[in-house]
């Protein structure tokens, strides 16, 4: 199993490329299918690491929605030709700063654990 350090990684990484692919506007996203369609992927990858996360990190935030992030990358896998792009945006634009605040939240207190670990080890 690997270190949830290093889905929340992933995690941030995506939201940041989702946002560096939205950055133009609605009107341009729903122009460049390259935007689109990297953006999808993001979303997809960026799911599947919540997924991954361990249930401890999931039940210390219960107001992520991660039975819903799930649920998106399940769709999105299994039933991408009838993705909305209408969804595809709001999630990008509307969802994601939540998780965005979330995931930096929990990549920090994981990071201070393992330095506090590292030091009682010494």
């Amino acid at each position: 199993m690997k270190d949830d350090r290093v889905y929340l990684t992933h995690i941030l990484e995506s939201i940041e490329r989702v946002e560096q692919y939205t950055a133009s506007g609605k009107e341009a996203f729903f122009a460049d299918p390259k935007a689109q369609d990297a953006t999808l992927r993001r979303l997809q990858t960026m799911a599947e690491s919540t997924k991954r996360l361990s249930e401890e990190i999931k039940s210390s935030r219960p107001e992520v929605k991660w039975k819903s992030i799930a649920g998106f990358r399940n769709a999105a896998v299994h039933d991408y030709l009838n993705m909305d792009l209408n969804v595809i945006w709001e999630i990008a634009r509307e969802d994601l700063p939540e998780l965005k605040s979330a995931a930096r939240a929990l990549l920090r207190e994981r990071e201070e654990e393992a330095a506090d670990d590292n030091k009682t080890n010494e």
